[in-house]
């Protein structure tokens, strides 16, 4: 295998998309939201058990910025805002519905 130079690996879609959901709460935030649809802040966080509010916050304005998220902001009072997947963002769905997939057989492997 070829070294790819710093502009090919940027513009490789593997590493593209790796770079955009890494970690170990983007994958939870895309399967709540996909569950569960439209969501506020406290749901959400009450969803995904052991986040942080700090890496919520973070993590869901990364995936805003990156377009997978969408974010929609009430100008009430006390604030209201609402996340929700965008249509990039419902694109995952196979993607996490194959993860389940896969840990389901893990867990009957393991099991047996």
């Amino acid at each position: 295998m070829n070294k790819k130079t710093l502009e090919e690996y940027a513009r490789c879609p593997f590493h593209l998309a790796m770079s955009i959901l890494e970690g170990k709460w983007k994958f939870a935030i895309l399967y709540i939201l996909s569950a569960r649809g439209t969501l506020r802040f406290k749901e959400l966080e009450r969803a995904i058990p052991d986040i942080s509010t700090r890496m919520l916050t973070k993590e869901l304005k990364f995936l805003v910025q990156k377009g997978v998220v969408n974010r929609k902001a009430y100008a009430t009072v006390p604030p209201k805002v609402e996340y929700s997947l965008t249509e990039i963002g419902k694109s995952t769905a196979p993607i996490i519905a194959s993860i389940t997939n896969w840990g389901e057989d893990y867990l009957s492997a393991v099991e047996r």
